[in-house]
Parts: C-alpha cells; structure tokens; sequence
C-alpha cells in the first residue's frame, strides 16, 4: 500500500468521487493499524507558473538596470524574484545582515497559491512593460498551458 495519498480538488462535483475513493483508501490504512495524518490546504502555485516567473526574471535581468548601493546594475532572476515578490506583498520587511547591510525579506514563492502567483506574474508583466523588456515567447505564456495564466 503506498504511504501518501494527495488529491487536488477542483470543484464540489468532481470532488465527491475523489474523496470517497480517498476514504477506502484511509480505511484501510487505519484497519491496518497505521496513524495518518490529514491536511487541507489551498493549492500553491502550478510547475507551469513557476516556469512563467522564472522565464519573467530572466528576461528581467537581461534588460532591466536597478539602483543596488547607489549605482544602476543588472540584477540575478533570482534577486529580481526578491524585489517582486516583495513589492507584490505590500510588506516589506527589511532585517539587519549579521555582518552589517540590510537584507528584504520577501514571500517565499513556492508558498503561494495560484491566485498570488498570477499577481505576481502580472505585477512582473506590468513591471517590465513600463521599462520596454522585450518579452520572450515563454515570459508571454505561449509555451506554457492556459492554467498558468488563470
């Protein structure tokens, strides 16, 4: 019997089968004498969002010059993920480096749901638009399925 059972539920109707085939399964674990632990959450973001931002960032860091320690320079995808996704939360937060500077703690984007990276995608699309980035193909969407972009 495998040890994990996930279900992605999308909507009451479809969800009603799943779960009662989930219940056997459940069960039979616990007829088994096993200990199961049980948690519902909202989904995080999808593999295709994710490959949407980080298609975003690097054209990002391409293109874009951003003001670091007073001078203009172009950015790494993963800190222009740092500066977007912070801007994104509307709360920034800002802690103390151990050897001195500053450090931004933005919101993990591996923890956001779909709904919030969608925003982000769309604040990074906005973003880069004000700027004149040259979208690639993938940065766009269009190699990408019609999910990522709900």
């Amino acid at each position: 019997m495998t040890e994990r059972l996930t279900l992605t539920l999308r909507d009451a109707q479809s969800a009603a089968p799943q779960l009662a085939q989930a219940w056997q399964w459940i069960k039979a674990m616990l007829i088994a004498g096993h200990r199961l632990s049980f948690e519902v959450r909202r989904a995080t973001r999808s593999t295709e969002q994710n490959a949407l931002m980080w298609s975003c960032l690097t054209d990002l860091s391409r293109q874009v010059e951003w003001p670091v320690d007073g001078r203009l320079q172009k950015l790494e995808p993963e800190e222009w993920k740092d500066v977007l996704s912070a801007g994104v939360t509307k709360a920034q937060r800002v802690a103390q480096g151990i050897e001195g500077g500053w450090v931004m703690l933005g919101q993990r984007t591996s923890k956001m749901t779909i709904a919030e990276m969608s925003e982000l995608i769309t604040f990074a699309h906005a973003f880069g638009d004000q700027r004149g980035v040259q979208w690639s193909r993938t940065s766009l969407g269009r190699d990408v399925p019609d999910e990522a972009m709900a």
